[in-house]
């Protein structure tokens, strides 16, 4: 795809502001506990398994160049986020204002939880990315229950990774072995099952953008996975 056919794409920008979106919102509805039957999760679980989604999409449709770009801008706008909550949440507040703790509380940030929170998408956005660009050009494309297929399964690597390192690096030394294990296998299921369910209209989009944008990129063995390789 030539950066020419790229700048004419009508939606790639579209579902970038969407993906970089649910990331933000991520972030802010965290704080935030919740009853999902008999597990307790945060209320960025409801949300971000949709950037899982949009990663697929975008791969299955743009191929992984475009998609690796997609994932650096939403890391660029949540590190952009963190540092503008920690500037106007360590600057003074207004003399009889007062919720600056609540403030704190509900956009603050632990250093290590951020870390792992930054760490944990950036790993597990690629694996996902790269398993479903493979995959695709395995089976040459081919659309119906392989389409499907792929996205589950790049879903089950991406959020598999995601949920290791998370809660591996955001609690190890803090939380027990077992603590840590049970927090990743919960979150882990209920965000594959959120993406098994979701997997019928993340096909027809994807298939519904092919034919809108003129394009269904199959990448080819030589292209550079590397994460760090923007330019090309």
């Amino acid at each position: 795809m030539t950066q020419t056919t790229e700048a004419r794409l009508k939606y790639y920008s579209v579902i970038t502001g969407f993906f970089c979106a649910v990331l933000l919102l991520t972030n802010a509805v965290s704080a935030k506990l919740i009853d999902i039957g008999p597990l307790t999760v945060v209320g960025g679980t409801l949300l971000f398994p949709i950037a899982f989604i949009f990663n697929d999409i975008l791969t299955e449709v743009y191929g992984f160049r475009l998609t690796r770009k997609v994932i650096w801008t939403g890391l660029g706008c949540q590190l952009l986020a963190i540092a503008v909550y920690a500037v106007i949440g360590a600057i003074p507040p207004a003399a009889g204002w007062p919720h600056q703790d609540a403030f704190t509380q509900i956009l603050g940030s632990l250093p290590r939880i951020t870390f792992a929170s930054v760490v944990a998408y950036f790993c597990g956005e690629f694996a996902n990315s790269v398993v479903l660009s493979r995959m695709k050009y395995a089976e040459h494309g081919a659309r119906g229950w392989r389409e499907g297929w792929r996205f589950v399964a790049s879903t089950i690597v991406g959020e598999g990774v995601d949920s290791v390192v998370f809660m591996t690096v955001a609690f190890l030394g803090v939380l027990s072995s077992a603590v840590i294990v049970h927090g990743i296998v919960s979150i882990y299921i209920l965000k594959v099952a959120y993406e098994i369910v979701a997997t019928p209209v993340s096909t027809r989009v994807a298939n519904w953008l092919k034919t809108q944008e003129g394009v269904d990129v199959i990448d080819e063995p030589t292209t550079n996975y590397s994460p760090f390789a923007v330019n090309q």
